[in-house]
């Protein structure tokens, strides 16, 4: 299903307001075909975003903490870059391809948000990186859900400029100064928003 033309964005991104991703990630270990269906391509943060996304959610976590990435990826893998020991990193996504990693991996459909298996505990992580996988408030309001049910309190959402509004009505975020970016050129703004104080430097 693709809605308006190819244009490229994030990981997660989005070639138009309610556009699905719509291109193949390069992805380690894991080589798309022509039977991949275009709803599970992926696209990547710059190296730097990633990186810096990860070491922020590091940083609030601290030792023996525990991380929830929500449909974000490409912070996901970077954190496995980063891991430390004493780091819990766990991805929920809807791609299949990253059953790879095992046990850190939990199917996720932001239509359900809440139908998650029996073992993730509420309020389980202490922080969640989220990043929607549509530009729509209905997509932003399902995945709220599911981000409100992982966390003790910290937050780090990434998703549209347009957004700004509805996420901090939903889930009390803020903008922050720091603007990610992607391998690709976005077709719409992009933005960071976090609950607390972060390295991200947000805006007050």
């Amino acid at each position: 299903m693709l809605i308006g033309p190819l244009l490229p964005v994030g990981f997660s991104a989005y070639a138009e307001v309610s556009a699905p991703r719509t291109f193949f990630f390069l992805f380690p270990r894991i080589v798309p075909t022509a039977h991949v269906s275009v709803q599970l391509s992926q696209f990547w943060y710059s190296q730097d975003t990633a990186l810096r996304l990860a070491q922020e959610a590091i940083n609030a976590v601290g030792e023996g903490g525990r991380i929830a990435c929500v449909s974000a990826p490409s912070v996901y893998q970077k954190l496995r870059e980063l891991r430390r020991e004493d780091i819990s990193v766990y991805i929920f996504e809807y791609d299949r391809r990253f059953a790879i990693y095992g046990d850190e991996f939990i199917f996720y459909d932001y239509n359900n948000p809440l139908d998650l298996p029996e073992g993730v505990a509420p309020h389980s992580f202490d922080i969640v990186v989220a990043d929607p996988p549509y530009l729509s408030e209905e997509c932003l309001r399902k995945t709220s859900e599911t981000i409100q049910f992982l966390t003790q309190g910290k937050i780090l959402l990434c998703t549209g400029a347009i957004m700004e509004e509805q996420a901090a009505q939903l889930l009390g975020v803020k903008v922050c100064k720091f603007i990610p970016e992607h391998s690709r050129n976005l077709a719409n703004e992009f933005r960071c928003y976090t609950n607390y104080d972060s390295g991200l430097d947000c805006e007050t």
